[in-house]
């Protein structure tokens, strides 16, 4: 069968290549054309434009490429319809592959969504593009089926695919060893604006705690002299580079952006505080906009507070080494929450893989 995959970042290009193996399992003659990076590469797709070439984060980045924008989807749609694929498969990047989930159902092909859009959190609207032209949904959180069963659409949960790449990390030998000292880990976030504004209150906490060597996990993204700035007058403090892994899994308790980190470091067993903090007008304006109940997926999934969230004010050093005290040293409170994590896997793997779940999917509906 002819498979066309369309994943349009690094997290896509992991997910979408663990999908690729689980595919050739099952379809060993597949033929799979794809728009990712390296990872899909190497799973054994032909990739034909890299997703570092469709990164345009922000308003006005995106405004200044438009004509590039436009370009990729005019070249998207032209290579997939040169090939005839039995079936489109997207991966996430909903900006780009809602439009050529459009496009496909208007030319009659066949296309299922892995990994949803978060539309449950905003832009809610969205369900009606997906309904319309999304023939399969297969989500990643186990909330998501009843989301869209309140709209009556069909989605399949098929577990989340961080467990299986978490799993065959700790599996592995550690690569590098970090300091000998307990570490703590700082994940501050991939964009300058969040990192300078979160990071330096993450850092105020270290003087309280002398024994613990404090690192920071640098965004690839992001120069070196911005931490270097933010880093300079604190003692206990160091960074790395690519080794957020390897940082986690050595790690006695994290401070944590919002975002699919807090989900990685509750999988690695680290306990946890989530820090948010934006400029008064953004937050005020997301208060708004964001429909949830919590803003770390840990207890979005979990339904419940498992992991504490200092948030906007909140977000202070007395708080937060209050928070950090009680993580390293409450024996009760580490407890509970290693119990909350062993749930909050065990739900996101029922069944199995969920890059092989998928891929039974996919193929399933591909042979039609």
């Amino acid at each position: 069968m002819r498979y066309y995959i369309i994943a349009g970042e690094a997290s896509g290009d992991l997910h979408g290549s663990n999908l690729i193996r689980s595919i050739r399992q099952l379809d060993t003659d597949a033929s799979i054309r794809a728009w990712g990076g390296d990872l899909m590469q190497e799973a054994g797709a032909t990739v034909v434009k890299h997703y570092r070439e469709l990164a345009f984060m922000g308003f006005i980045e995106v405004v200044r490429n438009l004509p590039a924008i436009m370009a990729n989807l005019r070249f998207c749609k032209k290579d997939i319809a040169e090939f005839k694929p039995d079936v489109l498969v997207l991966v996430d990047y909903p900006g780009f592959n809602m439009r050529i989930a459009k496009w496909a159902k208007l030319q009659g092909m066949r296309v299922i969504y892995y990994i949803s859009p978060q539309i449950w959190a905003w832009k809610e609207g969205r369900v009606h593009a997906i309904k319309k032209y999304v023939d399969k949904m297969l989500v990643i959180l186990p909330f998501e089926e009843a989301f869209y069963k309140k709209w009556q659409y069909t989605a399949q949960y098929v577990g989340h695919p961080l467990v299986e790449v978490v799993d065959k990390t700790l599996a592995a030998p550690v690569v590098n060893s970090l300091p000998h000292r307990p570490i703590i880990a700082l994940l501050p976030g991939s964009r300058k604006q969040e990192i300078m504004i979160k990071l330096p209150i993450m850092l105020s906490v270290a003087a309280f705690f002398p024994d613990y060597q404090f690192i920071v996990a640098k965004a690839p993204a992001q120069d070196d002299a911005l931490y270097e700035m933010l880093m300079k007058d604190h003692g206990n403090v160091s960074a790395v580079s690519g080794q957020t892994y390897q940082l986690l899994r050595q790690s006695k308790a994290a401070m944590v952006t919002s975002g699919t980190a807090t989900l990685e470091t509750a999988l690695f067993g680290v306990p946890e505080v989530v820090c948010y903090k934006g400029s008064p007008i953004s937050y005020q304006i997301g208060k708004r906009l964001i429909k949830v109940k919590y803003i770390s997926l840990v207890n979005l999934i979990m339904d419940k507070p498992v992991v504490k969230e200092l948030i906007q004010d909140e977000l202070n050093t007395d708080n937060l080494r209050r928070e950090l005290q009680d993580l390293l040293f409450n024996d009760t409170r580490r407890k509970a929450l290693f119990a909350d994590y062993t749930s909050l896997k065990k739900l996101l793997s029922e069944g199995g893989a969920a890059s092989a779940n998928a891929a039974r999917e996919i193929v399933a509906f591909a042979r039609g």
